[in-house]
C-alpha cells in the first residue's frame, strides 16, 4: 500500500509540474510577443523577418518558404543578425522553442515579436525543402 502511495505522489509531483510549466509558457508568451494565426503570418510575412528557431536537421528537413535558419540554441550569438525596425516571425515545431526565443529578443530590446499559432506543425502554407 505504501509504494501506491508513493508511486501516486510522485505522479501526481509530475502532473504539476507540467502544469506549472504551461501555465509559465503562458505568461511568457503573452508579455513577449503576439501570437498569429496562419493566415495572420500569411498576410504578412513579406513585411516581417521569418525565423525557424528548431534546430539546422530540422529546418532542412522542411521549413516556411522564405524562413531563415537560427536555432535556438545559438540564438545569443545570432542576435546581431536581426534587425530591430522590422517585424519578427519566429515558429518552431510547436510552440516552446518559440516562446523561449520571443522572450530573449524582448529582453534584448526587439518590440514587434509574433509567434506562429501551432508552429511549423500546423503549417500548411508552401514549404521548402533541402536537396539531399
Amino acid at each position: 500500500m505504501n509504494v501506491l502511495w508513493i508511486i501516486n505522489g510522485v505522479l501526481l509531483a509530475i502532473l504539476l509540474a507540467m502544469g506549472i510549466n504551461e501555465l509559465y509558457l503562458r505568461i511568457m508568451a503573452k508579455r513577449s510577443a503576439k501570437i498569429i494565426t496562419e493566415e495572420e503570418f500569411r498576410e504578412s510575412m513579406r513585411k516581417a523577418q521569418i525565423i525557424d528557431v528548431r534546430e539546422k536537421d530540422s529546418f532542412d528537413a522542411g521549413h516556411i518558404l522564405g524562413a531563415r535558419s537560427m536555432p535556438y540554441t545559438t540564438i545569443k550569438t545570432t542576435l546581431n543578425s536581426i534587425r530591430k525596425d522590422q517585424p519578427v516571425y519566429i515558429y518552431d515545431q510547436k510552440k516552446s522553442l518559440s516562446i523561449r526565443t520571443a522572450n530573449q529578443l524582448r529582453k534584448n530590446g526587439y518590440k514587434d515579436l509574433y509567434i506562429l499559432k501551432g508552429g511549423y506543425e500546423g503549417w500548411t502554407g508552401k514549404t521548402k525543402k533541402k536537396n539531399a
